[in-house]
């Protein structure tokens, strides 16, 4: 059993930036794959970026790309997800989820626990 707790969101203005963390419970963090994915009001889960146990591979999606980046740090058991130039449509309750196996793909069904969610609300 994988515990997500999800940090760091807020109420940010357009163009600003926001840190999220993620810190997962158990010893065997740097074993598995992680994601981040949102949701924004009225809309389906999406896929925001993803990255490989030992933290070498990265991807994300190209609403966010260049603009978000996400790191880890195995010592510490915890995800980040550094947003910058935020924009009104960033807007959404924003979820960690651990990769299923040595998944790293966009499809929420690849990941098999979940964090509760943090807002993040982008203003004009």
């Amino acid at each position: 059993q994988v515990q997500l707790v999800e940090s760091g969101g807020g109420l940010v203005q357009a163009g600003g930036s926001l840190r999220l963390s993620c810190a997962a419970s158990g010893r065997t963090f740097d074993r598995y794959n992680m994601g981040w994915f949102r949701q924004a009001p009225g809309k389906e889960r999406e896929f925001a970026a993803s990255i490989s146990r030992s933290g070498g591979r990265t991807y994300y999606a190209d609403s966010v790309k260049g603009r978000f980046t996400i790191s880890r740090d195995n010592a510490k058991n915890t995800v980040y997800l550094q947003m910058n130039s935020l924009k009104p449509e960033d807007t959404a309750v924003y979820f960690c989820a651990k990769g299923r196996g040595a998944a790293t793909g966009p499809y929420a069904q690849e990941y098999d626990y979940w964090g509760q969610g943090t807002q993040v609300t982008v203003s004009s």
